[in-house]
This record gives C-alpha cells, structure tokens and sequence, in this order.
C-alpha cells in the first residue's frame, strides 16, 4: 500500500496548472460549508443556554454533541464514498450541514438542540471527508502540497471571518436570522456539486479505515498532526482565560497572529515539500509547534504571548501541509477517502482532547505549568516522527 512519491519528478517548467473549473467549483463548495459550519459555532452553544440556561451544561452539551457526532462521521464517511462516490456524499453532508440550521430556533428543549447538532456535525464529517478527498483528487501530485495549502486559505478565511461575525449578528438581528443564515450558505453550495467528478478512474481497490489505522506509514504522520492539534485546541479555548482579565486585546491580537502565522507557514510548507518532499518538515515543525507552546507558559508577558502563537503558528501550519501531503503521497487515489478521515479525525480528536485534558490539568496546576506540560507532551511524538523520517529516506 505503501509508495514513495515525495521526490519531485517533472522539472518546474512541465508542472501542471494548479487551478481548474473543478477546482473553483470545490472552492465553492468549500465556502459554503465553511461558512455554514462556523457562523453557528458559537452561536448554537449561545442559543443553548438562553433557552435553558444552567452555568454552560447546555451550550457544552451542544458543542460536545456536535463534535462527537462530528469525529464519529468521519471515520463512517470514507464507506460511504466508496459505495455512492463523491458527488453524492458531499451533497448529503452538505443537506445534513444546512437543513437542521434552519429549523434549530423551532424549539429550546436541550433535546432538539442536540439532536440538530449530532445531524448536522454527520453533516460536516461528509463535507470535510468526501470533500478532502475529492480535493486531493483535483490537485496535480506535482503541486499537490501547494494545492493544498491553497485549499486551506480558502477554507480558513471564511472561518476566521464567520465565527466572530455569528456572534456579532445574535446581538443586533437574533438567533433565528443567523441560523438560516448558516443553513442557507451549506444549502447554496450544492448547485456546485453536478459539475464535481464523481470518482477517481481506475483508482485501485478501496483502503478502509481499519486498514488505514493498521498502516504505520499513515498512522505516524495522523499522530503527529493530532499532537499539534491538542495544542492548537488549548490554546482557541484557554488562551483567553490564562491571560490576565486586562488583556482581552492582547488575546484577540494573540489569535490573529497565530491564524495568520499557521496560513503563511502552510503555503511556505506546501511550496517547498513539492520541491524536496513533505517528509523533512514534519519533524521540524513537531518542534517549533511545542517550542511555541512553551513560550506561551509565560502568561504574563504580553511579548512571550505573542511570540510564542506566532512560533507555534509556523509549527502548527507546517506540519499541517506536511503531514495531509505525506498522507496523501502514500496511497493511490482510492485511498484518498480514507486518509482524509484518518487527518480530520487527528485534527479534532486532538483538539477535543486536548481542550478537555488541559482544563483538568490546569485546575491542579494553574495554567503556565499546564502550557509548559503540553510543550513536553507534545514531544512524545517525536519518536514516531523520527521513524517516519528514517522509514521514508529508506524507501527513496
């Protein structure tokens, strides 16, 4: 199952055109779901506790539902592409995502709530399953760590714009505009879907999950990834609270950073892993990740602070591009699915885990020791990092 693709093969005069009509058309659909996703973010967990109150049971019970639901579909999802293709997962993921959010206000028992956030985070889990995996197959190999670096770009802008933009709409129209809002932007993109590929041609026999999990040359890169991702998770949820109260605008500035720090570092990444292979970064940018992590133990230093989002940025977007390229390069295209489950599943296990993990911790520790714990547990992964690198150099 295993091949080496990493060394470039075409001279940079003969690589292939990096944005087709297929590609824009998935952009759209990238857009939409984004969008869709993170506008109600914060607001359903808002909605939540209006409606039932009850110091944070109700709006955790919502966001605990919607990623559960969330991780779980995404290791369904890759069985559903093999049977149906891609074209009809997506717009299935893409229904699930947009169509609850319409009707999420038509009541407030925590039981509604629930359940339209497990459909809807099923719903994510397709888009972002299916959608990866058809994405990969639109990229040229050549480029394909420039391609998907691309692909975060447009994935991460509307994010970073919809889930502070969610919140600012409740306070001015209401929960019921927003929501049809976020449903509406899913529900928008599926006018893209008939002009996707359907499947990879001659694409080779299907690679499961349970195979995949079984693949160390996949699983090495997944656990990597997932030890950046525990922190990056710690950090969108406790950053604000380890700071002193003074310096919300110190926090705000800190997560910007960090955002725009990990988009440059993964189109810098992307960039180069096509010229000399993605299997060379993932080990670096495991330790700029934690080095930043530790830097940012320094809590009441407002330069520490800063510095340390921004080096864990670079870290966290370099191993990002690195590892889902590594992954991709390491199966033929019928295991693109797969692969892009294997990735989002280490993406948001790790930050769930990380997020509830660390708020235990810091309850015993305080939060600079909590941040400097986490710097040192993310180097555990550097044992499988290292023997990724040396069983990589083997195969070249």
């Amino acid at each position: 199952m295993t091949r080496n693709v990493n060394s470039p093969s075409k001279s940079a005069g003969s690589r292939p055109p990096l944005v087709t009509r297929p590609l824009l058309l998935r952009f759209v659909s990238i857009v939409g779901a984004s969008t869709g996703f993170f506008l109600l973010l914060s607001v359903v967990p808002l909605y939540a506790e209006a409606s039932g109150g009850g110091g944070g049971s109700a709006a955790g019970l919502a966001t605990g539902a919607l990623m559960l639901a969330t991780v779980g579909g995404e290791l369904a999802t890759p069985w559903f592409v093999a049977r149906f293709g891609y074209r009809l997962t997506l717009a299935a993921g893409l229904v699930l995502l947009g169509a609850p959010a319409l009707v999420l206000t038509v009541s407030g028992s925590a039981l509604w709530i629930t359940a339209v956030c497990v459909v809807r985070g099923l719903g994510f889990a397709c888009t972002v399953v299916a959608g990866g995996a058809l994405t990969a197959s639109l990229i040229p190999p050549e480029r394909r760590g420039e391609g998907l670096a691309l692909v975060g770009i447009v994935s991460g802008v509307p994010s970073l714009v919809a889930l502070p933009l969610g919140v600012w709409l409740v306070a001015h129209v209401g929960y019921g505009p927003v929501c049809v809002a976020g449903g509406m932007a899913a529900l928008a993109a599926l006018v893209t879907v008939p002009g996707l590929p359907d499947r990879e041609p001659d694409s080779g026999p299907s690679i499961g999950v349970r195979a995949g999990l079984r693949t160390t040359a996949l699983l090495r890169p997944a656990i990597v990834f997932a030890a950046t991702a525990l922190a990056a998770g710690i950090i969108v949820t406790f950053l604000p609270l380890a700071v002193p109260s003074a310096s919300t605008g110190l926090v705000a500035a800190a997560l910007f950073v960090q955002s725009a720090a990990s988009t440059a570092a993964r189109w810098g990444a992307g960039r180069r892993g096509d010229r000399h292979g993605p299997a060379s970064l993932v080990l670096p940018g495991l330790i700029v990740a934690a080095a930043g992590t530790l830097l940012i133990a320094l809590t009441h230093s407002p330069v520490a602070v800063v510095v340390g989002v921004a080096v864990f940025g670079v870290g966290f977007g370099v191993t990002q591009n690195a590892t889902l390229t590594l992954m991709y390069a390491r199966v033929p295209a019928s295991g693109y699915g797969t692969v892009s489950a294997l990735w989002n599943f280490a993406y948001d296990a790790g930050m769930g885990v990380g997020a509830v993990g660390f708020g235990v911790l810091a309850g015993w520790t305080g939060y600079p020791w909590a941040f400097a714990f986490t710097a040192a547990l993310m180097l555990t992964a550097l044992a499988p990092a290292w023997h990724d690198r040396r069983a990589d150099g083997s195969l070249r």
